[in-house]
């Protein structure tokens, strides 16, 4: 996945006055040295030959701790432009999603966006995107001829080529083509849903960069190898965008990024034989598992507690892995489990216990984490305490539904 670090700069300078070449620094909050850029290509005619520097006048957040982000970027520069046009919600971004949950249309309006996006030797591709930075701009003391911004184009197309075909080959070194007539376990599913992962990750950096592209959904489609969904959308055999032209061979109905629905389906209700064993209902009414509601409700009062006392302010790294791999947990065993509200049989116990080593894993993310406000005393001690104790809790009933799902048909 590609770097997206504009929430963490505070400041940065980048200076393509000399033809052929980036360099600038990037402030990064959590780090004691800036970031040095040392870059080979030319920014978009809109900043070729300008020294460009800017400000974050918004909230700043921290690197991650395990974070490997190195100190010399070193590689080519893909866009680098201030005039990128994105659209901005004239109303806050909670608002605005709540406004399209209900399908209202939300007010918004076009503006300017810095957009600097390079491949590093050691990071691969990172993406700076804002619309929110204050930029200061030089004039130019060199300007791009028609042939070198032709060149440009095919330099920074070269480069997303480049970083896609190392997901491309990532997806294909995990395809799981187990034979069609053997029953699934957990490791089948386990390797099918790292699978997944990974194409997902090529998805969404392709939507990523094409997001405001008029042939988005063709260019997406035919990287990722969707050939029905390009031939419905009139896509032409052998069109080029600048990206890999290899596609992974995959069964197309399998790989279809979603599939048509009726409207007039009725709405699944929850068994009311297996209530309050495999479903509760939470406080908005709607069924979810038991162990999932209890997750979700500990990383809630979690949350709660850290701002109360103050630590969201701060924006320490270890409380931030501590209240996100919490809520990933929660999010992980509802995944797994709420599905359970409806029929038994929707889902097989090897998926489920595939699923729930995922919640594991992220249990244990917390867990360590826990240990490291621990050692800090960010946390009042009966606090800590409670904590932990509820994540052993939560660790033996996943162990406990995993026994249970491994022997359940």
């Amino acid at each position: 996945m590609a770097w997206r670090i504009h929430d963490n700069i505070i400041r940065g300078e980048i200076d393509n006055r000399q033809r052929g070449r980036i360099r600038g620094k990037l402030w990064l909050k959590g780090l004691a040295d800036p970031v040095t850029l040392q870059l080979e290509g030319n920014a978009c005619p809109d900043l070729a030959g300008c020294l460009l520097t800017f400000e974050n006048p918004g909230e700043v957040y921290p690197m991650r701790t395990d974070a490997v982000f190195t100190p010399v970027q070193k590689g080519t520069i893909g866009d680098l432009t201030a005039s990128r046009k994105v659209r901005v919600y004239d109303i806050p971004v909670e608002e605005a999603y709540m406004r399209l949950k209900k399908k209202l249309p939300v007010p918004e309006h076009m503006a300017n966006c810095l957009y600097l996006e390079w491949f590093s030797d050691t990071n691969g591709r990172v993406v700076v995107e804002s619309a929110d930075y204050k930029l200061t701009i030089s004039p130019p003391s060199w300007r791009l001829s028609s042939d070198e911004e032709g060149r440009r184009q095919d330099d920074a197309a070269a480069g997303f080529s480049g970083f896609m075909q190392k997901l491309s080959d990532a997806l294909a070194a995990k395809k799981h083509n187990p034979p069609e007539d053997k029953e699934w376990d957990e490791f089948d599913y386990e390797k099918f849903m790292r699978e997944c992962d990974a194409r997902t990750d090529k998805y969404a950096e392709l939507l990523d960069k094409y997001i405001d592209h008029p042939d988005r959904d063709q260019i997406i489609a035919k990287e990722m190898g969707w050939t029905w969904l390009e031939k419905a959308l009139g896509g032409e055999e052998g069109q080029s965008h600048g990206e890999p032209a290899e596609k992974e061979t995959s069964n197309e109905e399998a790989d279809k990024p979603w599939l048509e629905v009726p409207d007039d389906l009725p709405e699944l209700e929850p068994n009311p034989a297996t209530e309050g064993v495999d479903w509760v209902r939470d406080e908005y009414g709607h069924p979810t598992h038991p162990l999932a509601l209890r997750a979700l409700n500990g990383s809630v009062r979690l949350w709660q507690t850290c701002d109360q006392l103050g630590l969201e302010e701060l924006d320490d790294a270890d409380i931030a892995e501590l209240v996100g791999e919490y809520q990933t947990t929660a999010a992980k065993l509802s995944g797994a489990l709420d599905d359970l509200a409806f029929d038994r049989e929707l889902r097989d116990g090897a998926f489920i216990v595939a699923y729930l080593k995922r919640a594991l894993s992220h249990l244990h993310g917390a867990q360590a984490a826990l240990e490291k406000v621990v050692t800090r005393e960010l946390l009042p001690e009966d606090r800590s305490t409670a904590i932990r104790t509820e994540f052993f809790a939560l660790r033996e009933a996943i162990l406990e539904l995993m026994k249970r799902f491994r022997t359940e048909p």
